[in-house]
Formats: C-alpha cells, structure tokens, sequence
C-alpha cells in the first residue's frame, strides 16, 4: 500500500503535541482519552495511529535518550511492528528486516550502532532471582494481550457470543481466555455480566488454595476487586470482607458484584490498613486473609511502558514500608490455622521474596508456596504470590 508522506507528518506532528500535553504521574491510557475528546478533529484513524505511536515510543524505556524524538520513533516502530508508515517513509532500508523475529530486529539495530537492550528495563539490581533478565526486558517491546475469565455456567454463552462476533479467542487452562489487546467487548452488550476482564496470572495467583464452605475470608486491599471475584467463584459459599481505603472503589466492586449477579455473603468496609483498626474489626477473625499488597506494579509496565521512564528506584522502599505495615495490621487478626495469601504485581525481591521472610521471622507464619507467576513468555502479566499459615 503507497504511503501518504503529508498523512504520516501529520501523525507524527500530533504525536508530539500529546508528548508535549502529557505530564507525569496521571496514567497515560487516562490521559490520552482526555486528550482525544478534546482533539475531536481527528479522526478514528489517526487516533489509533498516534495511540500505538506513542505506546511503542514509551517501550523503549531509557534507551537511546540522547536520539531525536522522531528517531527514536522509527526505532520503536520498526522493533513493535511488522510494518510501519513511519518506518517506510524515514528508513525505507530497514523494511527488508522488519518481518524479522525480534531478536534479530536488535541484532539488526546494534550493527547500525543501535544498542537497545540495556536501557529497555533499567532496574535490573532489583529484581527477583528467578526472572529471566533479557526475555524479560524484551517482552515490554510486545503488547500484552486481552484476558478475560469466564464461570464455567457462563462459558458457552460466551463462547457462542464471540463466535457470532467475530471475535477470535483462546481457551487456557482454567475459566482464562485469551483475546487480541484492543478488542471492545463492552460493545458486545449479550456478554454484560458474563466474564471478567482479568489478566491469567491474576487469575493463577490464587492456585492451590483449598477453599472451604463456611469458612470467612478478608480481602484486604480489594483495589478494583478482581481477587474477590475470583475466591467467589472458586468457592461461593465462603464469608466475605471486602476492605479498601477508597470508598469510591467500593462503590464501583459493588456494580461489579451487581453486574456478576454475586449473591454470596459479602461485607465491604471502608479501612486504612496503617492505623489502628480494632474498632472497626469488633473482635473478627479469619480462616483466611488475602492481601493484594500496593506496589510498583512493575510486573504490568507491559500494559503501562509510561512507567519504564517515570519510575525510580527509590520508591521501591516506599512501597516496601508500606507492605510492611499493611500486613503487620492485618496478620493479627488471622485464625490459628489460618491462611495469608500474599500477592503483588510486582518483579522486584524486596517486595516479594524479601517481605514473606519479613512475614516468617517477624510474625512466625509458614510459607507453604511461593514464587513469581511469570507472565513475561506468554504476553501476560507478570506477578508474585505466596500462601502461608499461622502458627
């Protein structure tokens, strides 16, 4: 297809006007909405374009700082991309490798005196033992894909659904399914209420916990409420506490439990986890506690590559306090017996591996499993989780 050099310019000029709107911290994906409801002159197309123009630009993480912007888009759209306007029109040469595997794209690149590999994730000191470092740092050059989680009676509903649309898809192990990133199924109004949108290790952080009927469970930190959805569908017949300190989040778990047609026993709380909650917990205690720690999230910086330039390592120890002190105050009122769940979305050892030893030496609990789900080899996310009893 010939490429339209004034449409390609246009796109690139429009790339730099939300590179120069963009400020750190808000979230990128937030951002951009924002930016394209108040740039309604251009249309659907070009959003797209200037969408995956910037996202590809952001997965080059710190590498080749010292280049032009509009090389550095070249770059990043020859390594993402099986073919590219951009990459047509200012390095027409590079088309011959741009169908290459992406190793032998980098490859291709340091011999032109491009050296990527280094820069792509610069926080490798911190990182958990048993994370591949290369394959690791290049999967943020690919965007992860789409997973959702279907309950069983909902399968085939939702099976047929995406057949009539067209919608291609995966069955992994479990109630996963894999669908291509970017794919709307909030416009597919038959699937209201019939799946989750829930990344497979999420998903799989929760393998090899025995839960039982009757038994009372706290999710914590319940955040967007994903966890909680899951333990109600492992086992629905469970007490559940759901905590969070943002009453707003537990507004918006209480239409996604309405929309889930969730009819078990369910209590939300609103808790700060870092003071005193003895008045609020009236003498409670629980089989099980789930703790969905906040974090880096550094393990999704494949969804958020923003992240791979904003981010420093100092926070990190931030973080790791506040851990600290979230499970200090929640590991007081789990039953002898009883079960933590300990999860992040995190790569990094002092969030992970170093916080259970935190768990084990100062408050005796036992780690029965534990480890990295690695997300990294199969367009996923990538996390942390770990199952320990009380003594």
């Amino acid at each position: 297809m010939e490429v339209n050099p004034r449409r390609v310019e246009q796109q690139l000029r429009n790339l730099q006007r939300v590179l120069d709107a963009y400020h750190p911290p808000e979230p990128f994906a937030r951002f951009l909405t924002k930016f394209f409801r108040e740039n309604k002159q251009m249309g659907s197309s070009d959003r797209r374009v200037v969408s995956r123009l910037s996202y590809n630009l952001f997965r080059l993480g710190r590498s080749l700082e010292n280049l032009p912007t509009l090389d550095r888009v070249v770059i990043a759209e020859f390594l993402c991309e099986k073919q590219s306007d951009v990459v047509t029109l200012h390095q027409p040469a590079w088309l011959t490798h741009i169908q290459l595997p992406l190793k032998e794209k980098i490859q291709f690149l340091a011999k032109q005196g491009r050296e990527i590999t280094h820069g792509l994730f610069p926080f490798l000191s911190p990182l958990s033992a048993s994370i591949d470092i290369e394959h690791f740092a290049l999967s943020h050059l690919i965007q992860p894909d789409l997973f959702i989680r279907v309950p069983r009676v909902n399968q085939q509903r939702v099976e047929k659904e995406l057949t009539v649309q067209q919608i291609s898809f995966e069955t992994l192990s479990g109630n996963a399914y894999r669908l291509p990133n970017g794919t709307n199924l909030q416009a597919v109004n038959k699937l209201e209420g019939l799946y989750e949108v829930q990344d497979v290790s999420s998903q799989e952080s929760l393998a090899g916990l025995n839960l039982v009927a009757g038994t009372k469970w706290w999710d914590a930190c319940a955040g967007a409420g994903g966890k909680s959805l899951l333990l109600l569908d492992r086992c629905p017949a469970i007490a559940l506490l759901v905590s969070d300190i943002r009453p707003s989040i537990l507004r918006n778990l209480d239409e996604r439990f309405r929309k889930a047609k969730i009819r078990a026993d369910v209590r939300t709380k609103v808790m700060d986890l870092t003071q005193d909650i003895d008045g609020i917990m009236e003498g409670k205690s629980f089989d099980g506690i789930l703790v969905d720690a906040p974090c880096t999230g550094s393990g999704t910086w494949g969804r958020t590559p923003e992240m791979l330039t904003q981010f420093d390592e100092e926070h990190i120890q931030t973080f790791v306090s506040l851990q600290q002190r979230i499970v200090d105050s929640v590991v007081r009122y789990l039953k002898p017996d009883g079960v933590l769940m300990y999860i992040t979305c995190s790569v990094f050892d002092a969030e992970n591996e170093q916080l259970v030893r935190y768990l084990v030496d100062k408050h005796g609990l036992t780690v029965e499993a534990a480890g990295i789900i690695k997300g990294y080899d199969r367009k996923s996310d990538s996390m942390f989780a770990a199952r320990l009893r009380n003594a």
